[in-house]
């Protein structure tokens, strides 16, 4: 018999621990609740006593915040799955570090999906739960997030967006090209990242490329328009987008 992923559940709303418990003893047969807490001070004495396996991790709560627990514990080998607002202030730094989370008010579905995802990266060689929590703590110092987490065939890749000189649509994947001649097929389509990357320095002038404006080497107006990059390739902009183009370049300061 497949062993058990030990959890604990931390949020200062007792129904919501109470459902989480309830959803994880009738649909997530592959974990044990082993306590619950409901602020940082319980939640960090909980993880050193029972040393869990996954913690799932309100983010706002009384006296501190999920981020300011995890700062207790500079070496984890445990998983987090965060539970936050939809309109909370990290939601963008926790994507730009592909640590999991879920949405309140909780869908029963996506929780499922999530442990599913859980137990499978912790059954594989793809846990990364230490470096991808020690760059989700980083982004949110920074305010805008300076570490990409990039999923890869044996892990995760972590670029400097400004190293991104542009990505290319592949129908569900992407192409990554970046600095130093480098290219990536990445398992995730190009809207996630024009999601993500769109208060930077990125644009979208076609709807298989989004660009890093910094290596904008030129635009020309023939044949129909185009984007000449600092690596060679030439960018189709489309007709509806070209206005849009020309005025973020004309603010754009690098």
């Amino acid at each position: 018999m497949t062993k058990r992923l030990k959890t604990i559940v931390i949020d200062d709303e007792p129904d919501a621990v109470d459902f989480i418990s309830s959803i994880i003893g009738e649909y997530c047969s592959g974990l044990e609740v082993a306590g619950k807490a409901h602020d940082v001070k319980e939640g960090v004495q909980l993880i050193r006593e029972q040393k869990p396996d996954l913690v799932f991790l309100d983010v706002e709560m009384p006296h501190g915040t999920g981020f300011d627990l995890l700062t207790h514990f500079p070496e984890k080998d445990f998983d987090v799955v965060f539970i936050t607002a939809f309109n909370h202030y990290a939601i963008k730094a926790i994507k730009f570090s592909a640590v999991d989370y879920i949405l309140k008010p909780i869908n029963i579905n996506e929780f499922i999906d999530a442990v599913n995802k859980v137990i499978q990266k912790r059954g594989s060689n793809l846990f990364r739960g230490n470096e991808n929590i020690r760059v989700l703590l980083e982004n949110l110092k920074t305010g805008l997030p300076s570490r990409l987490a990039i999923p890869t065939s044996d892990g995760m890749e972590y670029l400097n967006p400004r190293d991104i000189i542009r990505i290319e649509a592949d129908r569900s994947y992407s192409w990554f090209f970046i600095t130093g001649n480098r290219k990536m097929l990445v398992s995730k389509n190009l809207k996630e990242f024009q999601d993500l990357l769109n208060d930077r320095y990125f644009f979208r002038p076609h709807n298989s490329h989004l660009i890093n404006l910094k290596y904008v080497k030129k635009y020309v107006r023939r044949e129909g328009g185009y984007i000449e990059m600092t690596d060679g390739s030439e960018i189709p902009v489309s007709r509806n987008r070209k206005d849009l183009f020309l005025v973020h370049m004309s603010r754009f300061k690098g």
